[in-house]
């Protein structure tokens, strides 16, 4: 796995200038034109906070991979890049990889460490990311980001995901557990970027399971696909895919 890059946190906006900063730039995401339809492998971002709280979860978060290749696989394939963060300042990217072994090779490989969320240097890759694929004819359709806490500044955070949002990548924001300050945090990535906000704890790993392999769908197969998928799924995934309706 190679670093992600990173970047240097700017200074809070003051609470009211960062609403007009939100609100302006969803003025302008109303404006920006809809990213064309799906054709070929979609590609996804899969970002997850590696740190030591996310010890349990993180080995079912690996039998999940396999379920959501699996539901894709009729979709026109799915390409998936594994993004992590842990320890003191540690953010690393895997290649794109096609194949559920493969990813979940990638995953055996990490462990959870204690550390401090880098959910703006995510953020940061991704649009890196974005702008390279676009550059090559293609485009990264998702990022998909599951944690529990944020030790960063909320207004920083905002400003990366509303470059996604310009940018045409909706982020799939998963919360492990209530943490209030990371749950506001992780509704604004969603809403600036036109994504989803979803929640579970160590007892709703299922719901996860669903909520994933639905955003696998959309990511290979665009909305028509996901909104065939969810008229058989279970409630949390039509509310999912409610928000992108």
């Amino acid at each position: 796995m190679t670093d992600a890059p990173s970047g240097k946190p700017g200074q809070s906006m003051p609470a009211a200038a960062n609403t007009k900063a939100v609100d302006a730039f969803l003025r302008q995401a109303a404006l920006a034109p809809r990213p064309a339809p799906q054709t070929g492998r979609g590609r996804l971002i899969f970002a997850m906070d590696a740190t030591a709280s996310r010890g349990a979860t993180w080995t079912e978060a690996q039998k999940i991979q396999a379920e959501m290749f699996k539901a894709v696989a009729g979709l026109g394939g799915l390409d998936i890049q594994l993004v992590f963060f842990r320890g003191m300042g540690e953010c690393r990217a895997s290649p794109w990889v096609s194949e559920a072994p493969a990813m979940l090779r990638l995953m055996r490989q990490v462990e959870c460490v204690g550390g401090h969320t880098q959910i703006e240097r995510v953020l940061r890759h991704t649009a890196a990311e974005a702008r390279e694929a676009v550059a090559n004819g293609a485009r990264v359709n998702a990022l998909v980001y599951v944690g529990d806490c944020l030790e960063e500044s909320p207004d920083e955070v905002a400003a990366r995901a509303g470059e996604l949002g310009l940018l045409g990548v909706p982020i799939f924001a998963f919360q492990e557990g209530e943490e209030p300050r990371a749950r506001a945090c992780f509704k604004d990535m969603a809403r600036l970027t036109r994504g989803a906000f979803g929640a579970f704890d160590a007892s709703s790993v299922s719901v996860l399971l669903q909520l994933l392999t639905a955003v696998a769908v959309y990511a290979a197969g665009g909305y028509k696909a996901l909104s065939q998928y969810s008229a058989n799924a279970g409630a949390e995934v039509r509310r999912l895919t409610s928000q992108l309706g």
